[in-house]
């Protein structure tokens, strides 16, 4: 998921008009609001319905790069994320949002 990061900051620069790393405070949860209310217009909106794509008739006419970003993300993700891994994506976008607004993250 970190590896989405620059597809985020480039679909929230054209949808919203906003630049992260000029945010200088945000709520998490506005944060994800947001991102789940990213266009299917943007980059990532873009990625993640070739990645979703399962209807044959649309994968026929896939280009070379489409079939190669969906087959990537579904070999990479194929074995299915446990509740641990899950929760470890999650706490690592935080810390880089946090970060990126100039929070300082306390190491344990």
């Amino acid at each position: 998921m970190i590896e989405d990061f620059d597809l985020i900051v480039a679909s929230f620069t054209s949808q919203y008009g906003l630049r992260i790393s000029d945010i200088k405070q945000m709520r998490w949860s506005e944060f994800r609001s947001l991102l789940v209310g990213i266009s299917p217009d943007t980059i990532l909106g873009r990625i993640v319905a070739i990645r979703a794509e399962n209807n044959k008739e649309i994968l026929k006419n896939f280009t070379a790069d489409q079939h190669r970003i969906r087959n990537e993300w579904r070999a990479k993700h194929a074995r299915g994320m446990n509740k641990k891994d899950a929760k470890t994506a999650i706490a690592d976008y935080e810390r880089i949002f946090l970060e990126m607004v100039g929070v300082k993250i306390a190491e344990n």
